[in-house]
């Protein structure tokens, strides 16, 4: 019963915030106006700037956010405890994931749609434009290249997920196609699409595919280059051919997926007991760095993530029909989100203990179980073993109200991969952005093109990727950067809404300025500590580039917070 208290908690907590702080930051703070035309319909041209209904842009913003976020950082960061993991989480998410979402995707909506690299030259100035694009450059440079390989690793892992995950394009083409052309009704259409994405997880189970050696190029090498054509694709087409309708039913099996953990979390509380098996505060794990400040730079989409901040002022403003529809999308999607990271936190620290499989074939249970899984730092670190830990907790509970373990896993397998292409897709059209707006400002025309723009994206993720042979892994150099600098970002973002709420009067700019402050401290504070190991174990590369980013960073902070100091307080409405 602790574990399904524990659960209907942290979904209350969710439920209370978003009727009460999330529609007093609507109100009061944002004045989120129903009348203020949104740049869908500003600007629409049919390809990015497309008006689209509340529940759809729901859908494509949330498993844009999400990816596989949520799911690999609990499963980690569980090792210090699920007290820990649980808190941040559910209080981290509430005051200021939530906020961070929806400040960001309120300003970019009153500026066009720009992102939010783009709108700091309005209310900094240009140096910290610049700086802020160098940062977002470099997240989403990452995020387009290891995405490939983990989706290659989960392929691999689950051969049954990569028919279903492929099929899933027509169904969303043709969705998009039946909604936007035909206009049928979306409900039967979401029910039709969503029934034949199941029909394809079960073709998946029967027709598994596994991608051989072609060549010198070994599976992880093929599948990423076949990604970034993919994604090269999605990119350039009109945001509802593929885009939109693929993230909207993905979402809806993500909504699935969550009703069928949590109604099997009561079903087996209340038949055979589900005690959480993991500790609850476990501060000195094996090998592990120290809780404070690495919880918080691993446990991240659940919580606060820059890179919501991109989705936030890149393709979602784009899509919103109407402003006060920013509350749903940006506050409750993050509460969303954070409700998946409460359940992945349950299947690892609870659900895993029904039953565990080692490597040498034994079963183990309770305790002994979770002990075997996170023994150890380097143990429970590896992507490969944080889906392992998930998914054998997620099947386990959901073996509970009949669905055998083998489904399970055939569901686990393309859910996780479902949402990482998703990611890819929402990265490289960000990236795109980014790269449009960047030369709009310096005056390089052929690289507004949505086309000139998407190739240098996708090329310049390719040669990260393979940068150290043909496996498609060379973005694992810069991996270990990226958790810090990912929470960086959130606060260089948080700054920017700060600094446009501070220039609206009044004191509304302290509920983005406490988190943002909160976040700089920690996130510096672990880029220190991550730039102290760099050097000591003669990592040059990560040195370098997380010395610059650092300084940047603090540049960007300084100009900001003189601003900030000598800002009048005279009101403006933008």
């Amino acid at each position: 019963m602790q574990t399904l208290l524990l659960m209907v908690l942290c979904f209350a907590a969710y439920i209370i915030a978003y009727y009460t702080y999330g529609k007093y930051l609507a109100r009061k703070i944002f004045k989120l106006d129903p009348d203020r035309l949104p740049p869908s319909k500003q600007l629409h041209d049919g390809i990015d700037y497309v008006p689209s209904r509340k529940i759809v842009i729901f859908g494509h913003h949330f498993t844009s956010i999400a990816g596989t976020g949520p799911i690999v950082g609990p499963a980690i960061g569980v090792i210090w405890g699920w007290l820990p993991a649980i808190l941040w989480v559910t209080i981290g998410c509430i005051f200021m994931g939530a906020v961070h979402d929806l400040g960001t995707l309120v300003v970019s909506l009153r500026n066009d749609g720009k992102s939010i690299a783009d709108v700091a030259d309005k209310y900094i100035n240009r140096r910290v434009r610049f700086i802020f694009f160098a940062i977002v450059f470099l997240v989403l440079l990452i995020v387009i290249a290891i995405f490939g390989v983990v989706i290659a690793i989960v392929f691999a892992k689950f051969p049954s997920s990569v028919l279903a995950v492929w099929l899933q394009i027509p169904i969303a083409i043709a969705l998009g196609w039946a909604v936007y052309k035909k206009n049928i009704n979306i409900p039967l259409a979401t029910v039709l699409a969503v029934l034949a994405m199941y029909a394809t997880i079960w073709l998946g189970s029967i027709f598994k595919f596994t991608m051989p050696v072609i060549g010198t190029m070994p599976p992880t090498g093929s599948w990423t280059l076949i990604l970034l054509i993919y994604a090269f694709i999605a990119s350039t087409l009109p945001v509802t051919t593929l885009l939109q309708p693929r993230d909207y039913i993905n979402a809806w099996q993500l909504f699935i997926m969550m009703i069928l953990l949590a109604v099997s979390v009561a079903v087996v509380s209340f038949t055979k007991g589900l005690p959480l098996v993991a500790p609850a505060f476990n501060p000195s794990p094996a090998g592990a760095p120290p809780m404070m400040p690495f919880l918080f730079i691993t446990i991240v989409c659940g919580a606060i993530s820059g890179f919501h901040a991109l989705v936030s002022s890149g393709t979602s403003p784009k899509q919103i029909e109407k402003e006060t529809d920013a509350l749903f999308v940006g506050f409750g999607s993050m509460l969303t989100e954070g409700a998946l990271a409460v359940l992945i936190i349950i299947c690892v620290a609870a659900g895993i203990g029904l039953a565990y499989k080692t490597s040498a074939g034994n079963i183990l249970t309770g305790t002994a179980a979770w002990q075997q899984h996170y023994a150890s730092w380097s143990g429970a670190q590896g992507l490969d073993t944080k889906i392992t830990a998930v998914v054998f907790g997620a099947a386990n509970i959901m073996d509970s109200i009949g669905i055998p373990n083998s489904v399970g896993f055939a569901l686990m397998g393309v859910f996780i991969a479902s949402f990482a292409g998703t990611t890819l897709d929402t990265a490289a059209r960000l990236q795109r952005y980014i790269v449009s707006e960047l030369a709009l400002s310096l005056k390089l025309p052929k690289f507004t093109n949505r086309y000139t723009a998407t190739t240098f994206a996708v090329v310049t993720a390719a040669i990260l990727a393979f940068a150290t042979g043909a496996n498609g892994q060379g973005a694992m150099i810069l991996w270990p950067l990226f958790g810090a600098v990912n929470q960086l970002l959130a606060a260089l973002a948080l700054l920017v809404v700060t600094i446009y709420l501070k220039r609206k009067g009044g004191i509304k700019y302290l509920i983005t300025l406490l988190p943002c402050l909160v976040m700089l401290v920690i996130t510096i504070w672990a880029m220190v500590c991550n730039l102290k190991d760099f050097a000591s174990t003669s990592k040059h590369l990560l040195l370098v580039i997380g010395s610059i980013v650092l300084v940047l960073a603090a540049w960007m902070v300084i100009e900001t917070a003189i601003i900030l100091l000598a800002s009048s307080g005279k009101k403006t409405y933008l």
